[in-house]
This record gives structure tokens, sequence and C-alpha cells, in this order.
């Protein structure tokens, strides 16, 4: 955290160097001490600290000063750090001044020109106020903010990218958040600006792109070699591991995200069934430690990036990035995961991002507070995401096509979803429509054994429907299933393999470019089995290269 300030002001270049002295000498290790020679410069330091996230907690000022009297900026000023402790500095004729000033500005104290000797006239006033400043003070969240609309698309898209990155920021909503106009107001942006994200360093950035966050936080988005051993495309679990084992093995390894680490897996508010934790864990907190496993064996993690193509120069194979850079490396695996797939009712495009979501739970169930949720789906990712939910909403309502639970969620979880108070599961049930304005307002439901429809108000529907591999950009080059899956080993036709010896296990047909996790065709769709495919399948790359 940065220190607190002290912000002196005053015209006179003499006394303004004289007041910064002393406040130095007494107070420089708990405090930085700022000064501006006006009423409107220091209004421009203070709306500077606004967007820095930095304190203010004295502002010691002259009365006299042109343009900007000291009464008017502390008016002006404590708008904005009204917690800040504030003083005048006046001479003899400006008492009255003063006096009516602690009525106007709230004035906590007003200080005779000249103060020497600061041990008594000046640093016992001034330890008084700062140690009653320091007893109320409670320290302001030191990072990124974003200001934005909680029914705003690209809002909900900024808060999910920094979430599931691991970045911790506060969230500022315009409709709830007094501060929220306040950062608005100091950035001197043009409107509409909305989501604005304030960096630590006061920079802002008006509705930015993802890759822009990316960048301005450090997060590796372009690759540092011009030639890799082994690239791997996706960061879902399968990808992770197959990193870890790559570069712990030796390979020079880079892998490519489009959105975070820990792909669809890392939004799961709690896996209970992984294997070595008793007590489970978050799709988070797995994707933070394989993260950290990985970058200490030298992965290089490019996020957020998307592939775009592949293509074959003899023994390489050359990635093409979405922004026109290329990887090239001599083995590839393909670690893509899955999408939530789309709810294609009425209504249900137009609200996604303000108030119909997929996904999502870590992300937006704190706004859900004491509101009734609406749960889509019957698998264990909607089981797991209205366990979640239950802990801040009223209710949580799950809607489900199916006459039960029985058939695709583990047992664990139906057990735990029995013996929650506010969460209930409506069997035989569809949205056949969203409504609202600029946001949802309501949901249409259908039971399909009663073939009734009920229309229930609703401001948050939450969609976990199954999952569809996002392949078409590989057609043409990797057998696909009538479903988009990648074919691997046995399943490739037999006219697509055309070396002597047979495909290994988890290699396309393409020799030297590898399929695990969900969007192979086969594939158990469980977090141990994409670890365990992304595992093994290195030691197939192994074999790829030993023969080339």
């Amino acid at each position: 955290m940065n220190k607190p300030v002290i912000l002196t002001v005053d015209d006179d270049p003499e006394v303004l160097s004289a007041i910064a002295r002393d406040l130095r000498q007494q107070y420089a290790k708990q405090f930085r001490i700022i000064r501006a020679d006006s009423g409107q410069a220091a209004m421009d330091v203070v709306q500077q600290l606004t967007l820095r996230n930095d304190t203010v907690a004295l502002f010691l000022v002259d009365q006299r000063m042109p343009q900007m009297m000291g009464v008017e900026f502390l008016e002006q000023a404590t708008q904005i750090f009204p917690e800040a402790k504030r003083v005048l500095l006046t001479a003899y004729a400006d008492t009255d001044a003063a006096i009516r000033a602690i009525n106007v500005a709230s004035l906590d104290y007003y200080l005779l020109k000249p103060w020497d000797p600061p041990e008594e006239k000046l640093y016992p006033v001034l330890d008084d106020l700062v140690n009653d400043w320091y007893a109320h003070f409670h320290p302001e969240f030191q990072g990124i903010r974003v200001v934005g609309d909680r029914w705003s698309a690209d809002s909900h898209r900024i808060k999910d990218f920094l979430a599931r990155n691991q970045i911790p920021y506060r969230w500022l909503d315009i409709e709830q958040n007094a501060n929220a106009q306040k950062l608005l107001d100091s950035a001197k942006v043009e409107t509409p600006c909305l989501p604005l994200v304030l960096f630590a360093d006061g920079e802002h950035q008006p509705k930015p792109t993802n890759l822009q966050i990316a960048e301005k936080i450090g997060l590796q988005t372009q690759a540092t070699n011009p030639f890799y051993d082994l690239i791997i495309i996706g960061g879902g679990p399968s990808g992770l591991a197959a990193a870890v084992y790559g570069a712990s093995e030796g390979l020079r390894t880079v892998m490519i995200e489009s959105e975070a680490p820990g792909g669809q897996a890392g939004t799961s508010s709690r896996i209970e069934n992984y294997l070595g934790f008793p007590v489970g864990l978050s799709g988070g907190d797995l994707a933070r430690r394989a993260v950290t496993q990985a970058k200490r064996f030298g992965v290089e993690i490019l996020t957020p990036q998307e592939a775009t193509s592949i293509r074959m120069e003899n023994d390489y194979r050359i990635v093409t990035l979405r922004e026109g850079s290329e990887l090239t490396g001599h083995a590839v695996i393909l670690a893509l995961g899955v999408a939530w797939r789309r709810l294609r009712v009425p209504g249900i495009e137009r609200f996604t991002g303000a108030g119909v979501y997929y996904g999502a739970a870590q992300t937006e169930a704190i706004a859900c507070e004491g509101e009734e949720v609406f749960v889509v789906g019957g698998a264990n990712s909607a089981g797991q995401a209205a366990m979640y939910f239950s802990r801040f909403a009223s209710k949580v309502t799950m809607l489900v096509r199916g006459e039960s639970l029985t058939k695709s969620m583990s047992q664990y979880l139906i057990d735990q979803i029995d013996e929650t108070d506010n969460i209930e599961v409506w069997n035989h049930s569809s949205v056949i429509e969203a409504q609202g304005d600029d946001r949802l307002e309501s949901l249409v439901i259908k039971n399909s054994k009663t073939d009734e429809a009920q229309t229930f108000p609703a401001k948050s529907l939450f969609i976990f429907i199954g999952a569809v591999p996002r392949t078409d950009w590989l057609d043409g080059l990797v057998e696909r299933d009538d479903r988009g899956f990648i074919l691997t080993g046995s399943d490739i036709h037999s006219k697509g393999w055309m070396l002597e010896r047979d495909a290994h296990l988890l290699e396309t047909n393409v020799p030297g470019i590898f399929a695990v996790g969900d969007v192979r065709h086969g594939s158990v769709k469980r977090v141990a089995s994409g670890v365990g495919e992304g595992s093994i399948c290195v030691q197939f790359v192994h074999r790829y290269l030993s023969n080339l």
C-alpha cells in the first residue's frame, strides 16, 4: 500500500518550501508529502491521487491564493476525500475568515503564520489530527478497479477475465457505489465510457479489450522464442498437465490460452472428487497451482491469445495467432476444451451478459446476494454452481429437463442439494423465453409433463447445458466426428493416416499433432481424465520427436 498523503498548498514559493520542509522532517516516515502552488494545481493532484487509489490524510492550505482561495479549495477537495483532516494557514488579518470557514468547509483547525518553532506551534496540532485520522482509517483496496453497470455485457466480460486470470480487482457499480461517479469525474473521460478500468498507476482505459488489459497488467501475450519443441493450444487441465510434463522433461514448451488458464474447469466453484483433495478445491485454485507449477519449469503461457490456423512445412508445425504472429515448433497438442452449448430460445442472446450468463458462477455470485437465481442444467457443473449460489442468493431454482438429477449428476452433489434449504429442483422444466427491456426481467418456463408455461420474475439466469467443441478452424486439417470432436489413434479413418507406423494413442491424422481432453472424441469428461491425457501425451510427443 502507498503511504497516505499530506497535501500542502501555498502560492508563495518560500512559504511552500518551508512548510514542506517542516512536514517532511516530522512525517516523512508515515506520509508522502506533496505540495502544490495553487488551488487549481492542487485539485489536479487530488484527481490524480483518486485515479491512483491513494488516500489523503491531511490538507494544509493557505487561505489567500489567487484564482482559488483556500476555503474554496477545501470545499471541493473534501468532496473527493471527505475523511481527510483540514487545516487552514492564515495571516493574523484572516482569522475572522478562518473562523467562518469552520462551518463552511468543516475546518478542523487554523494555524497562524509564522508557525516557528514547529515543535511548539505546528507538530502538536498536526500530531493530534493525524492520530485521529489514523484511528478511523480503513485502507482502500490497492489494485485494479472496474467502474461499470451490472447489466453491461462488457462489464461482465472484464470482471470474468480478471477473475479467471487470478487478478484481484474491485467492482464499483455506477448505480450503487457513490465513489464510482467521483472516479469518472476525476478521469475526465467522454461518455459513454463504461466500463472504465483504472489501474494502480493511475492510468485508465474505457472499454478495454481483454488483450489491452493483459498487456497493461503484465500478462505474457507474445512468445519470446523463435522455436519450440512443443506448442500446446488450450490451457485447461489437460493443456496445463501437458505443459508441466513437457517442460519438466526438457521440452521447450509454450501454451496458448484464449481466455484464462483453467479452461471451463477453472470456472467451477468446487471440485470435490479430485484425487488428493479430500475437502475439494475450486477450479480457480486448481488452475493457479498448475500455472505456478508450469512456470516453475519454464513454460511460456500466452494469455489471452487465440490460434487461428496450423500449417506444415516439412517437420515443422507453424501456428498462426489471431493478431498475425506465428509460432514454430516440431509438435502440437490440441487441448482446446469445449464451450458451453448455447440455449436457443427467444431473448437469450439479447440478454447474454445482462442477466443471462454461461458459467460465470464465481464472477456474478456476490451481485446476486439476496436475490432469486435460476440455474439451467442437471450435470455436475450446474450442481456445483447451485451450491455456490446458495451461499449468496435467497433462493436457487434449478431447471432440469429430465425427471431427476440421477442420470447426469454425481451422487455426492445430489445429496448436498437435497440438504440445502434454499435450493429447489424443478424437473421436466425448460426456459422457453427470456423477457425484459435492457436486461433480463422475467423467464417463461414450461413444464414438459403438464405442458403448462408460466412467467416468473428473474434477474439472473445461469446456463450449464453441456458443451460443444470449437474446432471449425481446424476444418480440412485434422479429422473430426460429426459433432466436431477430434479423432485420434485407432479412431482415425484409415485413409487419413499416411505413415507406415500406426498413429499413437492420442495422435491425430496429422503426424506430430495430438489431441487431449474434452475436445477429443471418446474422452471421459472429467478433470482427472483430462489431466491424465495431458500427462501421458507427452510420452507420445517424445516418441514422435525421436523419429525426426
